[in-house]
């Protein structure tokens, strides 16, 4: 977690099994996005499009689609509807795709949070969902999200 004396961020960098074409279309459509991260999603890929995914029963993020540079940059507003602290569309999430090897390089920041117990329970909620993105789009099944069962935050 970086912080600054105005913004916290959440920074990740991973290694993934599959090409950046493939973790695109894991970012970026719908139907493919549930396979690893809510249980239901929509997103307009392109500039000024929606972007909303009810990540667990009851907990939607929203914002909108800032940049889509397919298969390399994705940037799109996030808050939690409903929250005061992380409302809709006042932080930045940034997915960076470059190829490596045969796999992609996955850098990921998700910036402009409030408070450190918001980037500290952000942090843990990236954690778990890049693990899960890194194992569908390298082909694997994710399996049910545990956390659909156990988490109401």
């Amino acid at each position: 977690m970086e912080t600054t004396a105005e913004q916290l961020a959440v920074t990740r960098e991973l290694v993934i099994d599959a090409s950046p074409e493939t973790v695109w279309e894991l970012l970026v459509d719908p139907e493919k996005i549930v396979r690893w991260k809510g249980v239901a999603a929509t997103l307009d890929p392109r500039p000024g499009g929606a972007y909303r995914c009810e990540v667990l029963p009851g907990r939607v993020v929203a914002g909108e689609v800032v940049e889509a540079d397919r298969p390399r940059r994705l940037v799109h507003t996030w808050g939690w509807e409903g929250s005061e602290e992380v409302p809709p569309g006042s932080t930045t999430v940034e997915y960076e795709l470059a190829p490596e090897g045969a796999g992609t390089r996955l850098r990921f920041t998700h910036r402009d949070l409030p408070a450190p117990a918001a980037a500290e329970k952000h942090a843990r909620g990236w954690d778990h969902y890049l693990a899960r993105l890194a194992v569908a789009a390298a082909g694997g099944d994710p399996g049910a999200d545990p956390w659909l069962d156990e988490r109401s935050e």
